[in-house]
Order: C-alpha cells, then structure tokens, then sequence
C-alpha cells in the first residue's frame, strides 16, 4: 500500500471534534504522573507491562491509542487503584469510532484493515504505514507537495499510528510484509530517524506474529515493480486486494483481479530473502549506520 498519496480535496475532519485527541492526551499525561510518581523510566514501565518502549512513550505523548489491556496492566503495575480502569469505556468506543478519522476515500480500507484475519503489505515506494514511526511518518508529510499545514500533519500522523493497534491485537491476525530493498536505502528524515525506522522493522519482523522480507536489489527478474499493493481476508470471506494511487483508493473485490495480485505476491516472496536473511540485513544496515 503506499502510504505517502492523501487526497486534497477531501475536508479533513479534526480529531478534536470528537473529543478523541483529548482523551489519549489526558491518559497519556495521567499514566506519565503515576509512572514518574512511581520512580520508573519508560523502558522500565514497558519491560513492566511486556511491550516496546517506543509504545509506552508515544501513549504518553497522545499520539498513540492505549489499548484496554494495556491499561488494566499499567494500573496494577503503577498502583493506580482503578484510575485507569475508569477510562477503558471510554477508550473502547473512541476506538469503535478511530476509523472515521481517515479521510472518506480511505476509510473503506482503514475499516476492512482493521476488521481482517490476514494481511500481506508488499511495498515498493515507501515504508507501509503499520510499520512506520512517528519520525518517518512527520516526515513523510512534512516534505510531501503541495505542502500541508503543522495542524493536518499531525492529525494524519496520529491517525496512521493509530491503525497500528492490529499488531498488538489478541489472537493476532496472520501478518507479512515484503518490502524492497530501495525503500530500506532511502534516509528518509535524516540519519536518525532513518536508524530509528530501520530498529523499527527489526522489532516489528521479530514478532511471532509476522512474517517480514526484503526484496533484494540483485534479482534480475520482478513480477511487480509498478505499484504497492495490499492483500486482506475476512473471517469466512474471500481475498481482497488494496492499491492506491494519488490518493485514488481501489479495494478489488473482483476474484479473477484479487488472483492476479495473490500470484504476484506468492512470486515475490518465493524470490525475496527468507526472514531470517531479511532481518540479518537490516542488522547490517543499522551496524553500517553507526
């Protein structure tokens, strides 16, 4: 899926209409209190609750969405005494109604991504979004054209980390990415935040829950070097594939075109390096990057 395309001419609703920004930065400030109250570092509280430490700081920067377990952990761990057990409620429907937040010509795919058992991202231009950080993705929208106002690109920031909540969703769903090897050369953002993006890939492909390749620069064949593209499955239902172009969405449905792109990646991921070799090579990125 390409993830740097958004469409002008949609209105852009902000999230503070709902209320929804509020609340994740009124928890966020709440679980920094009670975790600075309790004498603990991020990585300390994280290790605590058994996730990332990047997790922990962006929820409590607001710009990530805490989930319900994770709150019930973070009130037991902190001692909190049901502080944070009285937003789950709250932050349950916020999340029933997130995807809303995406622009209308997204929305359709931002609803089907969230509801899916199976998800194959192939990414031929720029990191997909599940697997960005806050960093990339600024920096994405910060030097795309026509230029966006400060405003849009945090709200669209926000809202793509939000979908990233599927990763930490229980039972899982099934999980894989192919990415060229181009995309992981570019240092988009500077080198810091290119290095961050790299450790980034390197957590997120280590999970049991995904599969993660490369698609090598040396393979002199390719079955698909035009475009990004998405493949979903829905509990009891078909395939579907997703691609986008300059903000034009195209969620095919049609089971002859959902085969076309399900061979092009089986082809893809027979060619790419296994994942295993993938994550060997962004460890001798990161090294290289010292």
């Amino acid at each position: 899926m390409n993830d740097l395309s958004e469409r002008e001419e949609e209105p852009e609703r902000p999230v503070e209409v709902d209320g929804t920004a509020y609340l994740f930065k009124a928890l966020g400030k709440i679980i920094k209190v009670l975790r600075e109250r309790a004498g603990l570092q991020q990585k300390e509280l994280a290790a605590l609750v058994h996730v990332g430490e990047d997790l922990v700081s962006s929820i409590e920067r607001g710009v990530r969405t805490p989930q319900p377990d994770f709150l019930k952990n973070v009130d037991r761990e902190l001692g909190a005494g049901g502080i944070l057990l009285a937003a789950i409620p709250d932050v349950t429907e916020a999340l029933k109604r997130a995807r809303t937040r995406h622009p209308d010509w997204f929305r359709k795919f931002a609803d089907a991504e969230s509801r899916a058992v199976a998800l194959h991202y192939y990414g031929v231009q720029a990191i997909p979004g599940l697997l960005q950080t806050e960093a990339y993705a600024r920096a994405l929208f910060r030097h795309r054209r026509p230029v966006l106002d400060e405003e849009t690109i945090e709200k669209r920031v926000a809202d793509r980390l939000a979908r990233q909540v599927i990763l930490e969703r229980w039972p899982a769903p099934t999980f894989s990415f192919v990415l060229e090897q181009s995309v992981l050369l570019r240092p988009t953002g500077g080198n810091d935040v290119h290095r961050a993006q790299l450790g980034r890939l390197l957590s997120v492909g280590s999970l049991r829950t995904v599969q993660f390749q490369v698609m090598p620069l040396d393979r002199d064949e390719h079955p698909a070097l035009d475009s990004a593209f998405t493949l979903l499955r829905h509990k009891g239902r078909n395939e579907v594939a997703y691609t986008e172009s300059y903000g034009h969405a195209n969620l095919i449905t049609d089971p002859e075109q959902v085969r076309v792109y399900s061979e092009r990646y089986g082809i893809i991921r027979a060619q790419a390096l296994t994942p295993h070799e993938s994550l060997a090579l962004i460890e001798k990125m990161l090294g290289e990057r010292q």
